[in-house]
């Protein structure tokens, strides 16, 4: 068999790479047009923005060559950006015209009654009842999906609705999952990023005989109207914080209020020398990277998070440890790996000069999904607001990080990490930030009764303070191209007295892309509150799950007790 893996030049496409290898699948890279004449069967893996996936192959001169391929009949699994490449185009970038192969063209998901991008795991309905045409998917699985734009499910346009395989409801809007004619199989999700269940579609495709892979019966044309409820779930994040211990060893620590070292007992009966060396303060080491990545992946976890909270010796670049880092976790995770840290422009100390985009490049080659930006954000967005605007936020110039990884590689790409704080002031506060003020309730805490406050941005680990408020800046963030906010809480780092729920309720209802809770979890009731009273889309842990004060299982029993949809393993 002659498996060969088509890339454009952008993305994460080795994790789908590793994915072959662990199923026993060998392949090889399309390096030149010629190579499609070789090839019996074809993977596109396609991870980024339509247009940046037709102008890579076009450049490439692999645009026709593909198309040929597809039109001799054999075998082609697209991924992704590899199922929208075979539409007429995509509202994405109009100016780009897709294969055509397929006669429709790929529109945006409405945000009227949801968050967009679409992220995270939904199920998939059949059109076909027969098992035997189901191509290894599983209605009772959960896959990962990450996109804004979307093919409508035409049923009633019988060229369109006879390529349709699979349907996914998000909201109230039904797209087409899986489109399966003739040699054409395509998936609008990542099986590669799906876990067990993504790999048992991968490896059903490639295990067919490839004359039944080049082959499909028609499709029944079905009516298929919204449902109250689509099959979309919430997600549950471990997030790691790795950093050079005093030995410059990786480790993963968490810190309380963003303090990550050992905080020592004054009653300590070790010697002076002894007190004296540990109120220094060793860095707290809760495991390697790596072993920890591969232990959540099997407990359930839906997505991980590997931040480099350490300062880069030289540029992220050349801090091979960290990519090292990526690409080991990449080869035993299948779920979405993000990436932060150090995600900028930059300049290595011969003076060469590495742009964000290059940087992020790096990390999406190693294995990472997405990016996560935090200081830079708060700088590009103070930098928008000095450009004014009709609806207040400010303009962008395109030449900021978040903007110029969200033109190449897609909006879901980009993460931005929010570090705010409160800050109290009077009840009759009349400042800038009045409009955004929280109030304590008179059941709530002790300290905060009588009392208003606003969250205020920080810096560089919560060590500087802003001039700007987190509704300000999730609101720029999201008009620069942001496609999620990991939202942290430096007064509730490391407390486990449960999220900070006016905060997440804040920036909920203040921008429509996904939104990650995150600090201050410490039981898995915290979970069930946070879902119920704020609804976002995921929310992340950390030192509860390295201390196994809570596994993550238990908090998926206890969500799904509550009525709660999460995936299950």
């Amino acid at each position: 068999m002659g498996l060969y893996l088509l890339d454009y030049g952008a993305g994460n496409v080795q994790s789908l790479a590793n994915t072959l290898k662990k199923v026993g699948h060998e392949f090889k890279w399309i390096s030149s047009p010629a190579d499609f004449e070789k090839a019996t069967s074809l993977i596109f893996p396609g991870v980024g923005a339509f247009e940046t996936a037709i102008d890579g192959l076009i450049s490439r001169g692999l645009f026709e060559p593909l198309r040929q391929y597809i039109a001799s009949g054999k075998p082609y699994f697209g991924i992704c950006i590899g199922m929208q490449v075979l539409f007429r185009s995509s509202l994405e970038s109009p100016s780009s015209k897709g294969l055509g192969i397929i006669p429709s063209d790929i529109g945006l998901f409405s945000n009227a009654d949801k968050s967009v991008p679409h992220m995270g795991w939904n199920s998939v309905e059949f059109l076909d009842p027969d098992e035997r045409a189901h191509e290894g998917l599983d209605p009772r699985s959960s896959y990962y999906f990450v996109h804004s734009f979307r093919a409508a499910y035409e049923w009633e346009n019988a060229e369109v609705a006879q390529w349709a395989h699979t349907t996914t409801q998000y909201g109230q809007e039904v797209f087409l999952a899986t489109v399966r004619k003739g040699n054409v199989f395509a998936c609008q999700f990542h099986p590669e990023k799906s876990g067990p269940a993504g790999l048992t579609v991968l490896d059903a495709w490639l295990r067919q005989p490839e004359a039944d892979r080049a082959t499909s019966p028609p499709r029944p044309r079905v009516a298929r109207p919204p449902k109250p409820k689509d099959g979309f779930t919430k997600r549950i994040i471990a997030c790691m914080d790795v950093r050079s211990n005093d030995d410059g060893d990786l480790v993963v620590t968490k810190g309380d209020q963003y303090d990550v070292r050992e905080r020592v007992d004054s009653s300590d009966t070790a010697g002076v020398e002894g007190i004296q060396a540990r109120t220094a303060g060793a860095v707290r080491n809760l495991g390697k990277p790596v072993a920890l990545a591969e232990r959540y992946y099997v407990e359930g976890a839906d997505e991980l998070c590997l931040m480099n909270i350490t300062s880069f010796r030289h540029s992220p670049l050349l801090d091979q440890p960290m990519l090292a880092v990526v690409r080991a976790a990449a080869e035993t995770v299948y779920v979405p790996l993000t990436i932060g840290g150090g995600i900028k422009d930059t300049v290595d100390p011969d003076g060469t000069p590495h742009s964000a985009l290059e940087v992020a490049g790096a990390y999406f080659r190693a294995g990472a999904d997405k990016v996560s930006i935090a200081t830079e954000a708060v700088f590009a967005v103070e930098k928008m607001r000095e450009r004014p605007s009709a609806d207040g936020v400010g303009e962008g110039d395109g030449t900021s990080a978040i903007e110029t990884i969200a033109h190449a590689y897609g909006r879901q790409a980009v993460v931005v990490s929010v570090d705010p704080r409160r800050v109290y002031v009077a009840p009759d506060y009349d400042g800038p930030y009045k409009d955004e003020l929280v109030y304590g309730k008179p059941d709530g805490p002790e300290k905060e009764r009588g009392k208003a406050w606003w969250y205020q941005c920080t810096v560089r680990g919560g060590r500087e303070d802003r001039p700007l408020s987190v509704v300000q800046l999730v609101r720029g963030v999201e008009k620069l191209g942001a496609g999620e906010i990991l939202l942290n809480s430096i007064d509730r780092d490391g407390t486990g007295l449960g999220y900070d729920l006016d905060l997440v309720a804040l920036v909920r209802q203040n921008i429509r892309i996904p939104v990650v809770a995150s600090s201050g979890a410490g039981k898995a009731e915290h979970f069930v509150e946070v879902f119920q009273k704020t609804n976002v889309e995921a929310a992340l842990a950390a030192g509860i799950f390295h201390r196994r004060e809570v596994g993550i299982d238990e908090v998926k029993t206890t969500l799904l007790a509550s009525g709660i949809n999460v995936r299950t393993l």
